[in-house]
């Protein structure tokens, strides 16, 4: 178990509002951002709902996949149906890339820092990893229901959960139910646009009886009471004292609604009183017990083709075929295999360093793409405090806190004793600086942050567990950071391939960072190889 009594971390400078609305947005707000932050946690919905129908044979040709993460697995099922001989090379010792689940023994040394061993309790774990399937993403569920993975609903989003903002202006430093602040803005905005309304002030735009079913509509959504349509708050919002049985509390009392010329002025409106943006509607999924459920499904039909441990050193081809060279990761000794197509799903943060004959144009292809630094850490609580004390069952805690972004509140192992948080998830600048730390001074750096909103987290908490991917040695990076420069400039070229290689992963796809990116990714190459295979 880690020590609490590391030297608390100096805190950030505050954040900007302009960097808070960032952040949320990113992680399912308004939607600013999404194009250029997808994420697991942001970015568009998937389209491909199955593999493409391929036909013919493989029999007698041999592919080589290097990497068995999701894009990888997928490729080597799908391939192997068709009759090819199919052999994944994989560095680490297990499958699933960047598909990983912290819990009690999982170990990981990121470049130039310590060893971490998981301490959870048993039953308890992290996705440090993606940690959400939306609805929309069918090449997952595809999978999923396949393979027979159990589902869970994943708590994506919760109105009863906290907003904690220190540059909000009048309600700085004040954690705020984010239901308040939804049904506040709305109630005061609907009462204004109301009172516009019966006040002739839309004539022009509005016929009588569009007037009257408008002032219908914006009565019931803001539940504005009285002839004057005053907003007065809602049950909504949430209560002061609430109801119960016999004479008190009897009704109970409706809590008073926050200020409308405050509301405006911290701004939390912005980010809380719209529709959650497209994928991050719910419902969202998890499998039970851990998202790495699903590359240990694929390991169970394709693992016997596996060989892990094994570093590519080299790559190389010609007219007859292509040839890679790797190392044993733990003898040190020296192999090669060679194959009439490689697939290669390593992330182009490490293909660029590795040694290959690609051309010139490929090559800077390749190089051209930026990988973003991203950071989680998980907490493991003795108590379940935001159930018990707060009520909170699921769903995550925005602030600008700098180096947090986002608490996330599990959506597995409702009433236990313990659970595990997620207790920071972040991205870019902040990403790099905390992954600067130490494991130990990273937790001390989220709880001193979290106890800020929760008061519960200091005595409560007991180990943690974190990640920097920009320094995990096989992924450099959470993600592929496209821009439409680089989209156009290298997205074609890597997507074409290169003779008898072919690329695939998330960065080859519109849902980076998604694992149906990878999927489809590997569903959309693996379909070039067999064309060009059957030709």
């Amino acid at each position: 178990m880690e020590s609490k009594t590391v030297k608390p971390f100096k805190p950030f400078s505050s954040f900007t509002r302009r960097d808070f609305l960032y952040r949320a947005a990113a992680v399912g707000g308004t939607g600013l951002l999404l194009n250029t932050m997808n994420a697991w946690g942001m970015g568009i919905g998937s389209t491909s709902a199955a593999p493409p129908a391929l036909s013919g044979s493989g029999k007698g040709k041999k592919v080589v996949i290097l990497g068995a993460g999701l894009a990888g697995l997928t490729a080597a099922f799908e391939l192997g149906k068709l009759g090819y001989q199919c052999q994944i090379l994989e560095a680490r010792a297990f499958a699933g890339g960047r598909c990983q689940t912290a819990r009690k023994g999982f170990s990981l040394t990121e470049l130039g820092g310590d060893k971490q061993t998981c301490a959870f309790d048993e039953g308890q774990y992290i996705n440090h990893g993606p940690w959400r399937i939306p609805l929309h993403h069918q090449s997952t569920l595809h999978y999923t229901r396949l393979f027979e993975v159990p589902l869970e609903v994943m708590v994506n989003e919760n109105d009863h959960s906290y907003v904690y903002s220190e540059n909000a202006g009048p309600f700085a430093g004040k954690r705020l139910r984010i239901k308040e602040v939804k049904a506040d803005m709305r109630g005061h905005v609907d009462e204004m646009l109301a009172k516009s309304i019966k006040n002739n002030q839309l004539d022009a735009e509005l016929t009588a009886d569009d007037k009257r079913l408008l002032l219908d509509y914006l009565a019931h959504e803001g539940q504005l009471a009285g002839a004057d349509l005053k907003y007065k708050g809602r049950t909504g919002r949430g209560f002061a004292v609430y109801p119960g049985a016999g004479m008190e509390p009897g009704p109970g009392k409706q809590s008073d609604p926050l200020g409308f010329k405050e509301l405006l002025a911290s701004k939390l409106g912005n980010v809380y009183s719209a529709v959650q943006d497209f994928p991050m509607q719910a419902t969202m999924f998890q499998p039970v017990g851990g998202m790495d459920a699903i590359p240990k499904a694929f390991e169970k039909r394709v693992g016997k083709v596996i060989r892990y441990r094994s570093e590519v050193q080299t790559i190389r081809q010609n007219d007859q075929g292509v040839t890679i060279a790797f190392k044993d990761t733990a003898t040190g000794k020296a192999s090669s295999v060679t194959a009439d197509y490689c697939l290669c799903t390593i992330p182009l943060s490490v293909l660029r360093q590795i040694d290959t004959d690609f051309s010139d144009t490929f090559k800077k292809a390749v190089a051209t793409v930026a990988y973003a630094p991203v950071g989680k850490i998980g907490l493991q609580m003795k108590r379940r405090f935001w159930e018990e004390d707060d009520n909170i069952y699921g769903g995550h805690v925005l602030t600008d806190l700098k180096g947090i972004n986002t608490i996330s509140m599990p959506s597995y192992g409702w009433q236990k004793k313990k659970g595990v948080l997620l207790g920071y998830y972040q991205y870019q600048t902040a990403a790099i600086e905390v992954s600067a730390l130490t494991p130990a001074e990273r937790a001390e750096f989220a709880v001193a942050a979290g106890q800020k909103i929760f008061p519960q987290y200091r005595d409560e908490y007991e180990n943690a567990f974190s990640v920097a991917w920009h320094r995990v040695q096989y992924n450099l990076g959470g993600w592929a950071e496209w821009t439409e420069k680089t989209r156009a400039a290298a997205y074609p070229t890597l997507l074409e391939g290169e003779g008898r290689i072919m690329l695939a992963g998330e960065h080859l796809s519109y849902l980076t960072g998604w694992q149906a990116g990878a999927i489809e990714s590997a569903w959309q190459q693996i379909a070039k190889i067999h064309a060009r295979a059957s030709a």
